[in-house]
């Protein structure tokens, strides 16, 4: 008797000490395995989004807590159904897809579902219910850049509007996010459109097209760069008006450099995938999620910011080289760079 409570005091010993250890409980947490799958690498919004997964993980908040994987498959929905068939056998904690098709991929999205994996697509999303979906907010972007140019030309003018890419989804929604905005001012008139194709190319010489065949132009909103816009203007000689874009940093260095220019510039921001990353942390720790649709919501960029009336709520961060335009980094960053709860350094996020 005397050796079994001995014993007992001595393992009440060893549970209390433990209990005080500072960490003890962190140390005791194996990280969660998570896989990334992209079924895109084509461009510099994907590779700086795989860039700052990769470097998410390794600093705090996340450090240690992640065992990442990603999977970067080919561009078809087939390529990524297999893999992710591949993915599920390995039993991870959850999966992040950028998905390829936002309804091919259900019944493999619901099959990881079923065996308890987290899922949660983001950028482009997927429709299953059961998934997460997380991603840029793409009604309140083209209202807020519409907004923002019909208010600055007086709500009178004409101007020309980016299609985007011929039967692209996104495209669509874009354009219509325009004309539904443009339509509350009646004093303003689209009198072209072209296809930029998010492509500097293309954007430069659909808006080069339509000067030839319109005199006056006011504003012109595209869905790519606007600095494309820009070099057009410049090229035919004609006076610079306001341009809508995107964040990147040669369309931000362009609106900084550029004398007379006026720009909004719309981020998708590639730390999209940091945001996947605590979202998916958050929910496994047991920590509540309302909504199963989350909307990252970046700043937009603007060389002269103004209110919203359409979303009060709305940032906007003036054009300032050195803070959203980077001299010394590659054109095709997206901007901005990191979310607040993450130092990713705009090194880090160009990969140099």
């Amino acid at each position: 008797m005397k050796r079994t409570a001995a014993a007992l005091a001595a393992l009440s010993a060893i549970v209390l000490t433990s209990s005080l250890v500072p960490g003890a409980k962190a140390e005791e947490k194996k990280p969660y395995k998570i896989y990334l799958s992209n079924n895109f690498v084509g461009n510099d919004w994907r590779q700086q989004m795989l860039r700052i997964a990769e470097t998410t993980v390794k600093k705090p908040p996340l450090a240690g807590r992640v065992d990442l994987k990603v999977e970067n498959v080919e561009t078809t929905t087939q390529a990524q159904i297999n893999s992710l068939n591949n993915i599920i056998r390995a039993k991870p904690d959850a999966i992040l897809i950028d998905v390829g098709s936002p309804t091919a991929l259900n019944p493999t999205i619901e099959k990881a579902c079923a065996a308890g994996i987290l899922v949660i697509t983001f950028d482009q999303v997927a429709t299953a219910d059961c998934a997460y979906k997380l991603e840029s907010d793409w009604n309140r972007i083209p209202a807020v850049q519409a907004e923002w140019i019909a208010e600055k030309i007086g709500g009178k003018g004409k101007v020309f509007v980016d299609r985007g890419l011929a039967g692209a989804p996104i495209s669509e929604q874009l354009q219509s996010g325009f004309e539904k905005v443009l339509k509350n001012y009646p004093g303003i008139e689209i009198v072209g459109y072209f296809n930029g194709n998010y492509a500097l190319g293309p954007e430069q010489e659909g808006v080069a097209s339509l000067l030839a065949a319109h005199p006056q132009v006011d504003a012109i909103l595209t869905q790519g760069y606007g600095s494309g816009a820009i070099k057009a203007l410049q090229d035919a000689g004609r006076p610079l008006v306001p341009v809508a874009g995107g964040g990147y940093n040669t369309a931000s260095l362009v609106c900084a450099q550029t004398e007379g220019a006026e720009c909004i510039l719309e981020t998708n921001p590639a730390y999209l995938s940091a945001e996947a990353l605590k979202l998916a942390v958050d929910i496994l720790d047991g920590k509540e999620v309302k909504d199963k649709h989350v909307f990252v919501y970046g700043p937009f960029l603007a060389t002269d910011p103004q209110p919203s009336k359409l979303y009060p709520d709305v940032k906007m961060e003036k054009i300032e080289i050195g803070k959203n335009a980077f001299p010394d980094l590659a054109p095709g960053l997206s901007l901005p760079i990191t979310p607040d709860w993450v130092e990713i350094t705009p090194q880090e996020a160009a990969g140099t």
